[in-house]
């Protein structure tokens, strides 16, 4: 006598059992997805933020090293004959004017701009940023920032005083959330008439001549060891012509 065949399935519980096991297994891959992407968006937060940092610190040094030695040809309603006796130069603590042959648009290749390099609170009061306005360099353009001149109070020599810098849409943040950001000049120092052997390092320049150096100090508010941090910047100057002298061929 032949066994009847049994019927080829599965059961119910076995089908539970398989639709449990493949759902723990999707869920498993779906949170190895999510974590990777997580730490996917927070390596290329880092890498952005690392780049900003590096980049706006390259850019401050190519605007500082591209300083050009200009004289004012108008102060305000002055005009000055030429050779001027005054410098488009402003070296201050918190503040600094110059002439440069790097522009943030156009880099080595565009017009020389005057930079208004400048300290101003952040927005929601913690800490400072630093803050540089742009704007194409014509004679005209540079006599309407003076505002007059007289006798610099460290080398006692005539000197041009300028308008206070301002924060505007168009002004660029080259750092922002930092703990203290302020400028120091490298400048060739004087004691009794007689020239010291070695440059100084002090928080403003004379207009009488141009610093050998000039350094940015900055600190981040919040440190963060796993990202790069805004340091110190120092570009040397490279200039021995002064405007304030006419050169010729003889």
């Amino acid at each position: 006598m032949k066994r009847r065949a049994s019927n080829a399935g599965v059961t119910l519980v076995e089908v539970l059992i398989a639709v449990t096991l493949l759902s723990l297994l999707t869920l498993g891959m779906l949170m190895a997805m999510r974590i990777g992407l997580i730490s996917l968006a927070k390596t290329d937060d880092k890498l952005m933020s690392n780049r900003r940092v590096e980049g706006a610190q390259r850019i401050l040094e190519q605007e500082l090293e591209g300083l050009i030695p200009v004289g004012l040809a108008t102060c305000g309603k002055t005009v000055f004959p030429s050779p001027s006796p005054l410098i488009l130069f402003q070296a201050e603590e918190r503040t600094m004017r110059l002439v440069s042959a790097f522009s943030l648009q156009q880099a080595w290749r565009g017009q020389p701009q005057v930079l208004e390099l400048f300290i101003v609170p952040a927005d929601d009061g913690r800490g400072v940023r630093l803050v540089v306005n742009e704007t194409p360099y014509t004679p005209t353009a540079a006599g309407n920032q003076c505002l007059g001149f007289g006798p610099d109070p460290n080398s006692g020599l005539l000197a041009a005083h300028f308008a206070p810098p301002e924060a505007s849409t168009h002004s660029f943040v080259l750092a922002d959330r930092l703990a203290y950001c302020r400028f120091s000049y490298l400048v060739q120092g004087a004691r009794g008439g007689v020239t010291l052997a070695q440059p100084t390092w002090q928080t403003s320049a004379s207009s009488a001549a141009w610093p050998v150096a000039i350094r940015v100090d900055m600190a981040p508010l919040e440190p963060n060891p796993s990202q790069l941090q805004p340091i110190a910047v120092t570009a040397p100057i490279y200039i021995h012509r002064s405007p304030q002298i006419e050169y010729g061929d003889y």
